[in-house]
Formats: C-alpha cells, sequence, structure tokens
C-alpha cells in the first residue's frame, strides 16, 4: 500500500467527516491518536471538545443553540485500563463496557450498527490502542450501510501488531462532500506520522477545510514510562 502524505490527502479533501488517526511517531518511541470531527450544518457545528478523565467529549458551544444531541453528543475517547478507544459515537460506552465484562473489541461492535441518519447512514469508525511494557498494537473498525442500504451492515476490523516508526493508518466516514454523502471505502489509509506533538497538532489543524473543521484531538504516549501529551483544538471559542 502507498504511504500518503496525511496532511495533503485531508487538505485535498472538503469533508472526510470525522476522521481516527493511529501510528507511532517517526521517532518511534511514541503511540499517536488523533480524533477530528467536521460538520456543515449549525448543530453539527456547535461543539467543542472537553477533557473528561483521561478521555474527552463534546459538548454544545451554545447550549441555548444545541437543537438535536442524538449523534453529536458522545465521548469519543476514553481509556480502560491499558486500553484507549477512540470512536465517532456513542459506541465508545459499548466497547468500554463490554471489554471491561471481558468481551473483545469485535464482539462489543457486533451489538452496534451504522448511524440512523438515512440517507447518509454514516459509518461508525473506531479505533483502539493496546499498550504492554515498551510497546503497543492497535486496531480499526468500520460499521457501514451496504452501499446505503440499510437492510445489511458490513462490518470490517483491521489490526495492526508492531506498528513501525513514521506509519500510521487514517480511517475517515466521508470519502468526500455530497447528497447523499458517502461512505469511506476501502483499507485504513497508510499514512506518515512525525511530532512533536505541537507541530503534528498545527499541521493537522491546518490540512482541515476552514468552514468545516470543528475540534481536533491529539495524543502522544511514550512507550517507554507512559506518560501522555494531549492537544485540543476547538474552532469555537
Amino acid at each position: 500500500m502507498k504511504k500518503l502524505d496525511l496532511f495533503q490527502e485531508l487538505s485535498s479533501n472538503a469533508y472526510p467527516g470525522r476522521g481516527i488517526i493511529i501510528g507511532r511517531c517517526s521517532c518511534g518511541k511514541k503511540a499517536v491518536a488523533a480524533y477530528f470531527i467536521m460538520g456543515r450544518s449549525e448543530n453539527s457545528r456547535n461543539r467543542v471538545f472537553i477533557e473528561e478523565g483521561k478521555g474527552i467529549r463534546t459538548e454544545a458551544f451554545d447550549p441555548s443553540k444545541l437543537t438535536d444531541p442524538h449523534l453529536i453528543i458522545y465521548a469519543p475517547v476514553r481509556q480502560l485500563g491499558n486500553k484507549l478507544i477512540v470512536t465517532n459515537g456513542d459506541q465508545t460506552d459499548t466497547i468500554y463496557e463490554m471489554m471491561d465484562k471481558q468481551f473483545t473489541f469485535e464482539q462489543a461492535l457486533r451489538t452496534r450498527e451504522f448511524e440512523d441518519d438515512a440517507p447518509n447512514y454514516t459509518p461508525r469508525i473506531s479505533g483502539i490502542l493496546r499498550f504492554e511494557k515498551d510497546s503497543f498494537n492497535y486496531a480499526m473498525s468500520i460499521l457501514k450501510s451496504a452501499n446505503g442500504d440499510p437492510s445489511s451492515c458490513q462490518r470490517y476490523t483491521f489490526s495492526y501488531n508492531n506498528p513501525i516508526a513514521g506509519e500510521g493508518h487514517f480511517i475517515h466516514t466521508y470519502m468526500g462532500d455530497g447528497s447523499p454523502l458517502p461512505s469511506f471505502e476501502g483499507e485504513p489509509k497508510l499514512v506518515e506520522i512525525s511530532g512533536p506533538i505541537d507541530e503534528f497538532t498545527e499541521k493537522l489543524w491546518n490540512s482541515l477545510n476552514e468552514d468545516n473543521k470543528v475540534s481536533l484531538f491529539v495524543r502522544f504516549v511514550d512507550l517507554e514510562d507512559g506518560s501522555e501529551e494531549t492537544r485540543i483544538v476547538n474552532k469555537n471559542k
């Protein structure tokens, strides 16, 4: 698979929707996880990321303008022991609760489907990082309709062991703008991952379409001592 320039990939797509990036920094010493949200409607754009424990949640920037919390208010990032869960919806809670009861990532997602936002049927994308001594592995999942037919849910999981320094994978909800919005297709994209965190965050944020971007979360985890660095960028301030 051809390795893509993450920032060029984003800047060439006005509406990738919501996206998850997971990989290993070029220094080889840090795991990287990022999640961003975009929006076309006033309701979707009226959001910010706020920290909650070791994770984050979405919140209405102006509560008086919130018209429908369904599908837009949720916890995208939660931590369960040595696992970091990142998703684009309330399936974060499903994964957290079921894995806490010893079910697997895949088993938890078999209980869920794509979003009920006809005619888009937005895919549910999810990622999980599992940390061990001096190393980590990760997996990504997408739950999508059968080319817009909601009678069939198609589930795909991709696992990555011993991630290579400077490489990661990027999965997002939409191939681009449209009506209905076209769902992501194929495997997660192989992309370059580099640091340090502030440079990576700035480049990622600046690559997102200015009109549609809403919020960005980035975390670097040191694989030697487990220390974390987190950055949150919100368009609404």
